[in-house]
């Protein structure tokens, strides 16, 4: 496995919500607290702690303790307070808003400034609760004190038939893939993970991965929160960054022309009028980006909407002047007389084209209504 990988890993601890079980003798059983835990995931507000990751393998032993700051599902701030790893040292800071991410390398004096204003926001450490939850072979393994806090132990394993040519590890935000040929026999290895949930709100406070290969711990990550602030506010200015003036600044990705509070203001800046789709009634629209891209492809336009009490339930609508969906590929519907396009999958999205404009309406979420929002668009 390689360690830069694992030290570079996100992994899911935090707290919120309060959740409790009056009047119960019996401990929660392992679903009970990792659906609890869904449930906080999907209403929290923002983080902040120091969160201390060690890996540990036969040859060494690497630590690394950084002060977080996060809204979910798209800002997070990293400053690394202490390392022992030499790819990610004291100082090194990642800053990653709605449409950019600064990494700052202190032993090189570089910054890594990308743009990415049309990046669709999933809910990751959601999603891999989820995953524990409905893939996982879970096992309660009673209680344990976590910084100085009540905690309830769950193990939780890969489902039997995963067991194959390799095993996905995902760690926060980040999937290992381990490599099963290097020991030529599956069942010699054994991967288990131990998530440990705090009692009162009910939300992952620590978290262990361990890869055995015949009795012997290769690879150990083990993943702390400490001092944690939940929906607590944080200070203004938390996911911008300055970065030194010393440091070489370099880019990549495309700048959007703009991001807007309103349509109105967007439109001055696009060479088309842009649509007033109707959307459920708990969203609203969050900002609207402007990307001029090469001459060929024109300008492309994105409302984005969502949710703001429920973690990353968002949808958008997306106007081109250049088509950028196959429709061989794709499910062929009708929208009011007009011949449009639908993708299933872990975006659902519907495309459709209007005399010299190309329009998309897409979701992470299965219960959007999108042939409702693309009928209220339809042909402009």
């Amino acid at each position: 496995m390689n360690r830069r990988r694992l030290l570079a890993a996100g992994v899911t601890a935090a707290l919120a919500g309060c959740v409790s079980y009056p009047g119960r003798d019996e401990p929660p059983s392992s679903e009970e607290v990792i659906s609890d835990a869904i449930e906080t995931r999907r209403h929290m507000t923002d983080l902040q702690a120091r969160r201390i990751m060690t890996v540990e393998t036969p040859d060494e032993t690497v630590e690394r303790t950084e002060r977080i700051a996060r809204k979910p599902p798209a800002k997070q701030r990293i400053d690394v307070l202490e390392s022992t790893d030499p790819d990610v040292p004291s100082g090194a800071v990642t800053v990653t808003n709605r449409a950019t991410t600064w990494e700052y390398n202190p032993s090189e004096e570089v910054v890594d400034k990308q743009y990415h204003p049309n990046k669709v926001d999933a809910d990751r450490t959601r999603l891999v609760l989820e995953g524990l939850l409905e893939e996982s072979r879970l096992g309660y393994e009673g209680v344990e004190t976590v910084d100085g806090r009540e905690a309830h132990v769950v193990e939780t394993k890969p489902p039997v038939e995963d067991i194959g040519p390799t095993i996905e590890l995902v760690v926060g935000e980040t999937t290992f893939v381990v490599p099963l040929r290097t020991t030529g026999d599956p069942d010699a290895m054994d991967v288990s993970r131990i998530v440990w949930i705090d009692d009162e709100y009910r939300y992952p406070i620590k978290e262990r991965n361990t890869v055995t290969i015949d009795g012997e711990a290769r690879h150990r990550l083990t993943v702390t929160y400490e001092d944690l602030l939940i929906d607590e506010g944080l200070e203004p200015g938390t996911f911008t960054y300055d970065p030194p003036t010393d440091a070489t600044v370099v880019t990549e990705g495309r700048k959007p022309k703009g991001v807007f509070e309103t349509r109105a203001a967007a439109t001055e800046l696009t060479p088309y009028d842009l649509p007033q789709p109707t959307v459920p009634a708990s969203y609203t629209l969050d900002r609207v980006t402007v990307v001029e891209k090469a001459e060929r492809f024109g300008t492309t336009t994105t409302l984005w909407y969502n949710d703001p009490t429920v973690v990353a339930r968002e949808l958008y609508v997306a106007v081109r002047e250049v088509q950028r969906f196959n429709p061989d590929v794709l499910e062929t519907i009708e929208i009011d007389g007009h011949t449009a396009y639908r993708r299933d999958g872990r975006i659902q999205s519907v495309f459709w084209s209007c005399d010299d404009l190309h329009y998309e309406v897409s979701s992470l979420t299965d219960d959007t209504p999108l042939l409702e929002i693309a009928s209220s668009i339809s042909c402009p």
